[in-house]
């Protein structure tokens, strides 16, 4: 067990400062760059706390890898109608969801 803050906390309090402290402080000229450095730090901290074990054995069990599972996609092994298309839009829809969850959870819901 790690010790507190984790790295969420203290992402969430270095973005509240940024946000909240700095940014008023900064020239207008440099507040889309601080809200992006802010955006960032939302992204990792969400990020953190995501575990992908579930989904990578899940890929695993239908296919070696990513990267066989991209390349079996690109070449219409799942298209609509092949017995795999059902497990494959499945997978697609969990490995969607997951991303979202991390980099725009306001997407999903």
């Amino acid at each position: 067990m790690l010790e507190q803050p984790d790295a969420a906390d203290l992402l969430a309090t270095a973005r509240a400062a940024l946000l909240d402290k700095l940014l008023p402080a900064l020239p207008a000229h440099l507040h889309y760059e601080a809200r992006m450095v802010a955006n960032a730090m939302a992204i990792a901290a969400r990020a953190g706390g995501v575990d992908p074990k579930p989904l990578e054995a899940r890929i695993a069990s239908f296919t070696e890898d990513t990267a066989h599972f991209a390349a079996r996609i690109r070449a219409g092994a799942y298209q609509p109608g092949t017995p795999a298309y059902a497990g494959a839009a499945a997978l697609l829809r969990e490995m969607v969801r997951m991303r979202c969850a991390v980099t725009n959870p306001r997407a999903l819901g």
